[in-house]
């Protein structure tokens, strides 16, 4: 064989593969578009931007204060306020409901609301002996479908 004529052939498989590879690009490009334009994408949900303020009373009464600043319309439901002792309202009648982890609506006397600016809500803990002196307090939002979930500010007391 001669290596002048290997060099000027023209025949190869190369028309073959560029064809292969061309389908296999648009198949792949028609994939991702259809995907987008379905809405077959997972869609997750985004937490809400939002501010809070916390008036602590270390006072026998030993309260906590929470009011939402800034940010957008969170719904009540939503919103789950934590800590490591049990809590309660002082929108409910007493502390039968108490818990480590309410729902802001729960603690506003089962009220459901939109959390706005300027919005609200005061928690106590249960026991006479617990105090939120040494708690770390946590606002976390859920989505609807309760698959995601954010700290959305915390607050620790001054001997946590």
């Amino acid at each position: 064989m001669k290596l002048n004529q290997l060099f000027a052939d023209d025949d190869a498989v190369s028309p073959v593969i560029g064809v292969i590879l061309m389908v296999a690009i648009t198949v792949i490009l028609a994939a991702v578009i259809g995907t987008f334009v379905l809405g077959l994408g997972e869609q997750t949900a985004t937490a809400p931007q939002a501010s809070f303020s916390f008036d602590y009373n270390q006072s026998s009464a030993d309260y906590l204060n929470i009011t939402h600043e800034s940010g957008g319309a969170i719904d009540s439901d939503q919103l789950n306020i934590t800590t490591g002792v049990s809590i309660y309202g002082t929108a409910e009648a007493g502390s039968g409901n108490a818990s480590k982890s309410r729902t802001w609506t729960g603690l506003n006397g089962d009220t459901q609301t939109d959390v706005t600016a300027g919005t609200s809500v005061t928690i106590l803990p249960s026991g006479a002996s617990e105090t939120l002196a040494d708690q770390t307090v946590r606002i976390v939002w859920t989505d609807e479908a309760g698959s995601s979930s954010a700290t959305l500010q915390r607050w620790s007391g001054p001997n946590a």
